[in-house]
């Protein structure tokens, strides 16, 4: 527990002795002062309890200290109880509470009340520092669950990650595919505006995962990954890994020339990579066979109208020599909205 001080303040020492005396007791330390001036000192060196003022003092009185511990402010809660001599005027105690006086004591000193009214004080003080703990503790918890919820917050945000990225190479996975394209099919729907989509195969990747092994093969996943990702530079198109070495990029809004345009930049990107593929017969390097396809969607088709198209332009450039881009238009009537 807490040890609460007290300080006593009286010119007369046989009084200081008087109220340590009294004062005597485990759980309480005593502080000593003969003047207003040196108990003000003391305030600035202590967090007091309790103060136990003499009213007559020669120099400052206890009225000027209990006015000036009034005015500051790591003092002014501090509790005062006045000591005075008994037989004083009525107007002498009004004006000692309105100094800040909290309670009189009246010499000679009866020990049973002075006990039980510093007791009043010390308990409150114990009960203060008590609330004091208990919210420090709160405030404490407080920060903890403000740090667990961070911690959470980061945890679903990664499991969310985890769940739409592809593990090697951080791109979408299928399954995010599939809803972005969804979306986008739908919103292409709604304001007949056209949407292409690209299909792109790593050339004789079995051959490449044949020659230098699975551990380079998923090496070359992930630097074409990024070479795909570099390309595309709108942020509503998306990227993502659709099979082992597949790959699909979405491009709202874009007519069959954008889209060609961006799967010639991407088979050149890829190219320019200089990746070694002595199993390859088409190049000394990685390659990519890239099929482009675009639509403004009605309601004669579905998605897989598209998807279909993209892959029969993969598979035109697959069999035209590979390393090469082929694409593919769906001209439709617009349906009703």
């Amino acid at each position: 527990m807490r040890i609460a001080k007290v300080l006593i303040v009286d010119d007369r020492p046989e009084n200081l002795l008087t109220l340590e005396s009294l004062l005597e007791q485990p759980g309480i330390e005593v502080v000593r002062a003969n003047s207003g001036e040196e108990a003000l000192g003391h305030m600035l060196d202590h967090d007091f309890a309790l103060i136990l003022l003499d009213v007559q003092m020669p120099g400052m009185d206890g009225y000027e200290v209990a006015e000036l511990m009034r005015g500051n402010r790591k003092t002014k809660h501090i509790p005062i109880i006045f000591v005075t001599a008994e037989g004083k005027g009525k107007a002498q105690v009004f004006k000692g509470y309105e100094s800040g006086a909290v309670d009189y004591l009246f010499k000679p000193l009866d020990a049973h009340i002075f006990k039980s009214k510093v007791g009043v004080f010390i308990d409150l003080f114990h009960h203060k520092v008590a609330l004091e703990q208990k919210s420090l503790e709160l405030d404490q918890k407080l920060v903890e669950l403000e740090e667990l919820q961070q911690q959470l917050e980061q945890t679903n945000e990664q499991l969310l990650l985890l769940s739409i990225t592809d593990g090697l190479t951080g791109l979408l996975n299928k399954r995010q595919f599939n809803a972005n394209f969804s979306h986008e099919w739908k919103r292409a729907y709604r304001n007949k505006s056209p949407l292409s989509l690209i299909v792109i195969d790593i050339d004789y990747f079995k051959a490449y995962n044949d020659t230098y092994g699975h551990t380079k093969g998923d090496e070359c996943l992930v630097q074409v990954a990024q070479a795909l990702a570099d390309t595309v530079k709108r942020d509503v198109d998306r990227t993502a890994r659709v099979g082992g070495e597949e790959f699909a990029i979405i491009l709202p809004d874009t007519e069959l020339a954008g889209a060609q345009h961006v799967a010639e930049r991407v088979r050149d990107n890829v190219e320019l990579l200089a990746i070694q593929h002595k199993g390859s017969p088409v190049s000394e390097h990685v390659t990519v066979s890239v099929g482009a396809a675009s639509i403004i969607p009605t309601q004669k088709e579905d998605t897989l109208s598209l998807i279909k198209a993209a892959d029969a332009a993969l598979y035109k450039a697959k069999g035209d020599g590979r390393n090469m881009c082929c694409s593919a238009t769906l001209e439709c009537e617009l349906g009703a909205v």
